[in-house]
């Protein structure tokens, strides 16, 4: 199961980016989405707007919900124009379960 956090807005962006994240239900910043493999073309289509990666059982148990909304993160990002690892946009792994930690509601 991948978790999916939208990360950037898309005023004067790309129109299939844009139309992409509304189909996965990521509509605003911060919201973040559970998705199967078989959804990976979508997310690879929208990965200049959100990070994702495989998310652990712990964390998954935690959102009742496949469409989440969470705070911005504690600390904050290190850069929302960069891919992994020098930024924080695409393709991260098991590493995504840090990040929603940091954003979880009351964390």
């Amino acid at each position: 199961m991948y978790a999916v956090i939208r990360i950037r807005g898309v005023i004067g962006k790309n129109k299939k980016a844009e139309d992409t994240l509304k189909m996965m239900g990521l509509r605003r910043r911060y919201s973040m989405a559970l998705f199967d493999e078989s959804n990976l073309p979508m997310i690879k289509r929208a990965e200049s707007y959100v990070t994702w990666g495989e998310i652990s059982k712990d964390i998954q148990k935690k959102f009742d919900k496949k469409i989440s909304r969470l705070n911005s993160p504690k600390k904050g990002f290190k850069a929302t124009k960069m891919i992994y690892p020098k930024g924080d946009l695409g393709y991260r792994g098991d590493k995504i379960n840090e990040l929603i930690e940091r954003m979880m509601p009351g964390a």
